[in-house]
C-alpha cells in the first residue's frame, strides 16, 4: 500500500450517478445466550449485524475475520455461510446495490455479554455501539434490523447457503 492510499481506498463500493452505490458488505451473526450481537452508528435508528465493506484482493471469511479485530478488538471463528443477499434499498437520499454475505460467527467469551445494555462501543468511520439482542423474530423487527427477512429466519437458521434478493421498496435500476 502507498503512503497515500488509506485503507478505506480499498474498500468495495463504487459510486455512480445519479446517487446509485454498489458496494459488497460481509456481517457475522454472532450468538450466545440466546441473544444475537447487533451494531449501530449512534447518529442512526437502526441495527444491523456486525461487518463492513471488503476490500480488493479480500476474501469473504477475510474481511469479517478483519472487521472483528477492527471494531470488537477480538478474533472471531468464521463458521459457515448462511445467505448471500442482494440487496436493494434507498438510504440517505441515494439507491443501493448491496451484494452481502451473512456468516455464522463465533466470538470469544472474553468478549463482554449484558441481555440489555450496550457492551462495547467504538469509533471507525462513526461511532458504533454494540448490543445483544434476543435471536427471536419479534426482537429483530423490534428493532428494524435489515436485511428484514433475516428477522423471519433467526430462529430457524438454514443448513446451506441460500441466495436471497431483497428489495426495499420500488427502487427502479434502469435509465
Amino acid at each position: 500500500m502507498s503512503k497515500k492510499e488509506k485503507p478505506q481506498d480499498l474498500r468495495i463500493r463504487m459510486k455512480f450517478k445519479p446517487k446509485r452505490i454498489f458496494q459488497m458488505r460481509i456481517a457475522g451473526l454472532a450468538f450466545r445466550d440466546g441473544h444475537v450481537l447487533v451494531h449501530r452508528a449512534v447518529h442512526e435508528a437502526f441495527w444491523t449485524f456486525p461487518g463492513g465493506r471488503a476490500e480488493m484482493g479480500e476474501t469473504s471469511e477475510e474481511t469479517l475475520a478483519r472487521e472483528m479485530v477492527e471494531e470488537l478488538g477480538v478474533t472471531a471463528k468464521i463458521g459457515p455461510l448462511l445467505w448471500v443477499v442482494e440487496n436493494f434499498f434507498h438510504y440517505e437520499e441515494k439507491d443501493w446495490h448491496e451484494l452481502g454475505f451473512y456468516y455464522r460467527m463465533e466470538l470469544p467469551e472474553s468478549f463482554p455479554f449484558h441481555p440489555t445494555d450496550i457492551v462495547h462501543r467504538v469509533v471507525d468511520t462513526h461511532e458504533l455501539e454494540f448490543k445483544w439482542v434476543p435471536a427471536t423474530t419479534a426482537s429483530l423487527r423490534e428493532l428494524d434490523i435489515p436485511p428484514y427477512f433475516i428477522a423471519d429466519e433467526i430462529e430457524n437458521l438454514p443448513t446451506y447457503p441460500r441466495h436471497v434478493v431483497q428489495r426495499d421498496g420500488d427502487l427502479d435500476l434502469k435509465d
